[in-house]
């Protein structure tokens, strides 16, 4: 039965339209595959197109393509095309072929001719492995995977599955997207997979799809649990059966209130993706520093000092990856700080202390998301808004440091003018002029010179 699909984004409808027409004519065929199918079965309009054709040669079909559209031609024995400008990817269906003389032991050759279902059978999970054509409006799923995603089942489409073991951590992200619960053969088969080896580009791309995407996080890492990938996690495999104070966390242990806290960021993320990373590795790695700090006095579980411990096992595992030095470096004083905003809530804070927060983790707003999502974490026990945060984000506005630390007021131009040279007397004398600033003792710069004049006077 033809089943008929619409696509209502003209940048993708357009092109589509174009690309059947030429390949119809020529002798192929167009297929539409992969998750911009699935995303059409869940009733959802995709944001790329995944196009496979069949019938037509590499070099022929790239000389067609090249006549209407800017083409990059990826790939040396395999027929792989991305259109310039537009989110739309072609290619030719291709098998593995054993050379031994190849590092990897594998080569991808086309194979124009190849049968769609061969093609299908080749991909990662049923879900995934669905094609539809939108000339006879004829759709395939010979691995059911229809029925999979309304039964919300993660199944892997072959045994040629672990030719790519990353496909484990899309597993994660897909469940965490889709709500889905894996195969137990599918779990079964990822265990004997390993992610050694495998570029950190890779790892990250698939992560961070989680954070940004995932509707349910929980079900993704539970996932990676369930498949023994924590091994290669162990930052995250030492929170599974670290204990936590019944009073305060009734959810049970590190891992589970992890997971609560994921879930509930995800409810909450903002649609800024810098932020929304930021904000979500943060509360991934919040209590990284409880395993080693957890001990039990006098019958009560306590992890003091778990803040400033999580420094590093959060560095390593954003190390791994990662190389971006620059967001690593916004995450971990949001690791290091998570528990402040209560701390100054409680202790009616001045606004020096305010402003010494901000300087510390740069983004109070980020940090109130990081402590929000804590706060949250820990189901049965009801969710009280967290006023710490709302009182602090207050305090924060009014002072100006919601979104960025206090601008220093004096520069060193400034103590240039004043006869000040540059070297060390300078570096320290604008130190004690910001610290100034920050206590509230200036806040223009007539105000500031007063003060470093003064200062200097009171040199020897």
């Amino acid at each position: 039965m033809p089943v008929r699909f619409r696509i209502e984004n003209p940048t993708l409808a357009g092109p589509l339209r174009q690309i059947e027409q030429l390949i119809r004519r020529a002798g192929g065929r167009t297929w539409l595959v992969g998750s911009c199918i699935r995303d059409l079965v869940l009733g959802r309009q995709p944001r790329d197109l995944d196009l496979e054709i069949s019938g037509l040669p590499p070099g022929q079909l790239h000389a067609l393509l090249t006549e209407h559209f800017s083409v990059q031609f990826v790939g040396k024995a395999f027929g792989v095309f991305k259109l310039q400008g537009l989110p739309v990817d072609i290619s030719i269906p291709s098998r593995m072929l054993t050379d031994n003389e190849s590092a990897q032991g594998l080569l991808r050759q086309s194979d124009p001719d190849m049968d769609i279902d061969e093609a299908l059978a080749r991909r990662d999970f049923t879900m995934n492995a669905m094609a539809w054509d939108p000339d006879t409006l004829e759709l395939r799923d010979p691995f059911n995977g229809r029925a999979d995603l309304d039964a919300h089942v993660l199944r892997h489409v072959s045994d040629r599955f672990r030719e790519d073991p990353l496909r484990v951590l899309r597993g994660m992200q897909l469940a965490a997207r889709f709500g889905l619960t894996a195969a137990p053969e599918t779990v079964a088969l990822c265990k004997t997979l390993s992610q050694d080896g495998q570029p950190s580009e890779r790892l990250w791309e698939e992560w961070k799809k989680l954070l940004l995407q995932g509707i349910t996080p929980s079900l993704g890492l539970q996932f990676l649990s369930d498949c023994g990938w924590l091994r290669f996690y162990p930052e995250l495999a030492a929170l599974q059966g670290c204990e936590q104070d019944p009073i305060w966390h009734p959810e049970g242990d590190v891992w589970i209130h992890t997971l609560h806290c994921l879930d509930w960021f995800a409810i909450e993320r903002t649609g800024n993706q810098d932020d929304d990373l930021i904000v979500g590795l943060s509360i991934l790695c919040h209590d990284f520093g409880n395993p080693a700090t957890t001990t039990t006095d006098f019958g009560r579980i306590t992890s003091r000092g778990h803040e400033p411990e999580g420094e590093a096992p959060t560095r390593r595992f954003l190390e791994r990856l990662t190389n971006q030095d620059d967001l690593i470096n916004e995450v971990i004083p949001l690791v290091l700080c998570h528990l402040r905003p209560r701390a100054l809530h409680d202790a009616n804070a001045s606004d020096s202390a305010v402003r010494r927060l901000a300087r510390q983790v740069k983004r109070i707003d980020r940090l109130v998301r990081v402590a929000r999502a804590d706060h949250a974490g820990r189901p049965p026990k009801p969710f009280d808004g967290f006023p710490a945060g709302t009182w602090l984000l207050e305090r924060a506005r009014k002072l100006e440091v919601e979104d960025q630390a206090s601008t220093p007021i004096v520069m060193g131009r400034h103590l240039l003018e004043l006869g000040v040279q540059p070297g060390p007397d300078m570096g320290r004398l604008l130190d004690e002029c910001y610290e100034a600033q920050l206590d509230g003792l200036f806040s223009t710069l007539d105000e500031g010179l007063t003060y470093a004049n003064n200062k200097l006077v009171s040199l020897p």
